[in-house]
This record gives C-alpha cells, sequence and structure tokens, in this order.
C-alpha cells in the first residue's frame, strides 16, 4: 500500500476552508473526490495545516494511501483532470515512506499576508489582498514585529475557539517589507495557534497607522489576553506559502 505525498495550491474563497463539514464546500472534499474519481478509491487525507474559510494556499502538503502503485506524474495529471474547473491544482506529486505525515512531520511552515496599501479599491486583487486605504508605515511595522521572535505564550493572538493545548509557540521568523503599493508580512514557525497570523497583521496594522508604538505591542503580547488584540485582519489576504520537511 503505497504512500503519496502531493503539494497544493488553491483559491480559498469558495469554501469553508480545508476541512471538510456536511453540506459545505471544502477544499479537503473536493481533493477526496478527485482521488476517487481516479482510483476508486474513498480515503481520508490529512493535510499539514487546516486553512481556514477564504484563505490561500501556495505549497498546502497533503497525504494519502491508496491500494495499489500508482506513477505520482499520473497521481497529479488525474487529479488535476478531476479537480476541474475548481480552484484547486496539484503542483507536485510523490511516493514517500509509510512513516511520512503531512501535519506532523513538518519541521516548519511559511505564511505571507498581503495587504494593498492604496486609495483605490482593488479589482483584480480582490478577494486576494487586505486592501487598507489609509498610509501605513511598513518600516516602524516590521520594527515592531520583533518582539514576537522567540518563544512566548501567545494567548493575546489566539482565537477563542482555538484547539491547541499550549498558547506557546515558539516564532521563528517575521518580517513586514514593501513593493510598491503591496505591503507583505511574511512569518514562520514550526506551528502557529489559529488565528495566530492574522492577529498578527491586524495588529501590526495599528502601528503602520501610527495608533500604536512597538511598546503597545510588546504590552499586547505580555498582557496574553485576547481583549489586547488589533482587529482580526480578513481571511482573503493569508497565504499558506510553504511547508518544510
Amino acid at each position: 500500500m503505497p504512500r503519496f505525498r502531493i503539494t497544493i495550491e488553491y483559491d480559498g474563497t469558495p469554501y469553508v476552508g480545508w476541512q471538510k463539514q456536511p453540506d459545505l464546500p471544502s477544499v479537503q472534499q473536493h481533493i477526496e473526490r478527485a482521488i476517487e474519481g481516479f482510483s476508486g478509491q474513498r480515503v481520508d487525507v490529512q493535510a499539514a495545516g487546516r486553512t481556514d474559510a477564504g484563505v490561500h494556499a501556495l505549497g498546502q502538503v497533503v497525504h494519502f494511501d491508496l491500494s495499489r502503485e500508482w506513477d505520482p506524474f499520473r497521481v497529479s495529471e488525474a487529479m488535476n483532470f478531476h479537480l476541474r474547473p475548481e480552484p484547486i491544482s496539484v503542483v507536485d506529486a510523490q511516493e514517500v515512506p509509510m512513516d511520512f505525515q503531512a501535519r506532523f512531520s513538518a519541521r516548519q511552515r511559511h505564511y505571507l499576508y498581503k495587504i494593498l496599501n492604496r486609495r483605490p479599491r482593488p479589482t483584480l486583487q480582490k478577494q486576494r489582498v487586505w486592501h487598507v486605504p489609509v498610509p501605513l508605515d511598513a518600516d516602524a511595522m516590521h520594527e515592531a514585529a520583533q518582539c514576537l521572535l522567540g518563544e512566548h505564550d501567545f494567548s493575546t493572538f489566539r482565537a477563542a475557539e482555538c484547539q491547541a493545548k499550549s498558547p506557546v509557540k515558539t516564532l521563528d521568523a517575521i518580517s513586514v517589507s514593501r513593493e510598491e503599493d503591496m505591503i507583505f508580512i511574511r512569518v514562520s514557525a514550526r506551528s502557529f495557534l489559529h488565528h495566530q497570523v492574522r492577529s498578527f497583521a491586524g495588529s501590526l496594522r495599528m502601528v503602520g497607522e501610527g495608533k500604536w508604538q512597538e511598546a503597545d505591542l510588546q504590552n499586547a503580547l505580555e498582557a496574553k489576553n485576547r481583549s489586547w488584540c488589533g482587529p482580526l485582519a480578513p481571511a482573503a489576504g493569508l497565504y499558506l506559502v510553504r511547508v518544510d520537511y
């Protein structure tokens, strides 16, 4: 019984998120249907991260087992055939050892949050960015964000419904940069709390507008209290970029 690892990209706009739910469209649902479509086998796939409704992926990783051997290239081609016209694409497929786990074998996850920082509303990038029409200071956002590095109790930036056993996580990298009208927030860690990256983005916007200083972000972190968090940034700007193993 071979195990396969696939890397997929998707537009999260039409879905309730990665995880399948009764009578609601999810990415997982369509992946499992595509596998059944070419193999005739019903499987439960597992992903590296359960992205929320409206969150996108450039490098989501999924594993599943099949009852017989398949050429990995044929797996990707067949899945993409059965995924049409959904905005989901398999960009890579590999056969992997049976001890590989998309979620638990991951060493680091990389997320990107995109802010369109200009007065006019987006057209081509609608549902792909957070449109912030007031000027933001990306350098100030970057400097303030460095206080989030390392191991902390991130309760302030954790959703109330988060199911993680502990709010303590280690943030390995965070940066904020500007390219013309786009601001990019890049974060890397082994794992994240529910809504952690979107909470970072909303709080860093406060810094960018000059409503918060670096000390305010530090105080919010140290408060370990959700009420100290800035506004939650919308899902549309968030991308799961890559998972390292």
